[in-house]
């Protein structure tokens, strides 16, 4: 059985980045992921997608973040149990947490703390008929090598992020860009909705709104959609490759069934103190949690994680007292994997 401090399930950004923050106390980490790699969506779906919005990286692709994370908590040595999905828990007399995977290996620990992201997912497909038949011949529900694409004519459907990044992304990788939304209005962020617009009046870009894709053309491999317009005739346009980007349907999976608050497909916590969830020594953090005002950020996060971190530490050591410690000033020390005394007061001592 292996034995840890904080279990993590789920090894995406928030996950690695919590190893980080329960080094600093000490604390040592072991990760579970249905994934066969670290870094969830960012490793698996787009690890060449730009993420924008991480502190001090004014543009970084979401598998080089992954390989930053990694290499960040290199020095604390943490586990990891990759390629199996966390089935069961049970809680032991001690007050611990006995978590098996759907392969019968058995993890303990004091705290769990679950970084699913958004757990088991799937890409929410359009209604298009026959577009199964097309799937991996110029059908993508996401883009996980840019270069596929180019010198290529792309086809975009979405109205948010994802849809508008990669948009903004391939019009210097592709031929040509089509960005195709239902609305004339965008969910995506102001600052990518006016880069599009931008793009647009330059020429880069071919956007159509309001309009949808309702069909595809082709026979053995795509060779164009149909696009309707409202009050307008459907029209053929040439393609090379449709990506249809209207997110991913999301599911919990077993932990579900652990006897969690469930709203909405998410785990309800209690960010007013510390994300714990209905169950102490339970937490959920990242996009897998929900609580009023959430954003579904990294940033948010790391900043979950890190709350978390200090509540954890409080648990484990009742009988001490919480010290905040600065990076600043007292460095980052190694760790070598055995249990150490907590850190001594740098700064102040919390009640």
């Amino acid at each position: 059985m292996i034995t840890t401090d904080i279990l993590i399930i789920g090894a995406g950004p928030t996950g690695l980045f919590t190893v980080f923050e329960a080094g600093l106390l000490k604390l040592r980490c072991h990760l579970i992921d249905a994934l066969p790699q670290a870094g969830g969506q960012c490793s698996e779906i787009y690890p060449k997608k730009p993420i924008y919005d991480i502190p001090a990286y004014p543009e970084i692709l979401a598998g080089d973040l992954t390989d930053k994370l990694l290499e960040q908590i290199k020095q604390f040595e943490p586990g990891f149990t990759l390629g199996e999905r966390a089935e069961t828990i049970e809680k032991q007399e001690d007050g611990s947490f006995v978590v098996t995977t759907n392969k019968g290996t058995q993890h303990k620990a004091p705290i769990v703390a679950i970084a699913g992201g958004l757990g088991s997912f799937e890409p929410r497909k359009p209604p298009i008929p026959q577009i199964e038949k097309f799937e991996d011949k110029g059908v993508e529900y996401m883009i996980r090598e840019p270069e596929l694409y180019r010198d290529k004519d792309v086809v975009i459907s979405g109205g948010g992020d994802s849809a508008l990044d990669w948009s903004i992304f391939l019009t210097d990788v592709a031929k040509s860009v089509t960005l195709i939304h239902r609305r004339n209005e965008f969910r995506g962020a102001l600052d990518s909705v006016e880069k599009v617009q931008e793009l647009k009046n330059s020429g880069k870009i071919n956007l159509i709104t309001p309009a949808e894709v309702v069909d595809i053309v082709g026979e053995s491999k795509l060779t164009g959609v149909v696009v309707k317009q409202k009050d307008k005739e459907n029209f053929i346009l040439e393609a090379d490759h449709f990506i249809p980007l209207f997110g991913l349907s999301p599911k919990l999976g077993p932990i579900a069934n652990w006897g969690l608050e469930i709203e909405k497909n998410a785990i309800k916590v209690n960010n007013a103190l510390d994300y714990q969830t209905n169950i102490p020594g339970i937490y959920a953090i990242g996009d897998v949690n929900t609580y009023p005002g959430k954003l579904k950020l990294i940033l948010c996060g790391f900043h979950e994680a890190t709350l978390m971190c200090q509540s954890a530490y409080q648990r484990i050591f009742p009988n001490k007292k919480y010290v905040m410690k600065y990076t600043t000033v007292g460095g980052v020390d190694g760790f070598d994997g055995t249990r150490k005394e907590a850190p001594k007061a740098v700064i102040k001592s919390i009640d």
